[in-house]
């Protein structure tokens, strides 16, 4: 199921079948879910962030121009609904430190990922994940689990696309140097 799908459900949800609706939150609510906790850092705000961007994407539903594809259009809502929740609610975080990024190349990072079995890859990455600020977090989840592309990710986050690149980039040698540092530390 892929755009084309998405286009007649609306049509039909926009002609009276309200409860064709329904297929579309089944098909995307765990995706915006996933996108939500990664900003918001609460199971029960991202439940309450993802409700309401539905409820938003289903009473804007009739304005969907199409210039976009319909995820990438209720990504946005998502987006929006999750970062206006956490500015009134400033949550603190502990980010990694950007001064790590200049202490390692990304070949001596490489290496040493190397050496690592894959289950202990996915344990370090993840760990390292959680430690970024929630807009990196976010970057990550909508290029990675998401596969949105970067011209996607540009209407949703509203940030250019030269902009998302060298984030993008910025974030995974900022990930490499903390993974490296963690395997330094952790006895052998």
């Amino acid at each position: 199921m892929g755009q084309h799908d998405d286009m007649l459900i609306i049509d039909q949800v926009l002609d009276g079948n309200l409860a064709a609706y329904s297929s579309l939150v089944d098909r995307y609510k765990d995706m915006i879910f996933t996108l939500v906790i990664k900003i918001v850092r609460n199971r029960e705000e991202a439940e309450e962030v993802a409700q309401d961007t539905f409820i938003k994407a289903f009473q804007a539903l009739a304005n969907f121009k199409q210039e976009a594809k319909f995820s990438t259009w209720l990504f946005r809502i998502a987006y929006n609904t999750a970062i206006s929740r956490t500015r009134r609610k400033k949550i603190i975080s502990a980010p990694i430190d950007d001064k790590l990024i200049e202490n390692y190349s990304t070949d001596e990072v490489r290496q040493q990922m190397e050496s690592l079995e894959t289950e202990e890859k996915l344990k370090l990455m993840h760990q390292v994940l959680q430690q970024l600020p929630q807009d990196e977090q976010m970057l990550i989840e909508l290029f990675y689990h998401n596969k949105q592309r970067v011209e996607e990710i540009s209407v949703i986050t509203g940030l250019t696309e030269s902009n998302i690149k060298v984030k993008m980039h910025r974030i995974r040698k900022k990930m490499y140097a903390e993974m490296q540092q963690r395997i330094q530390l952790s006895p052998a």
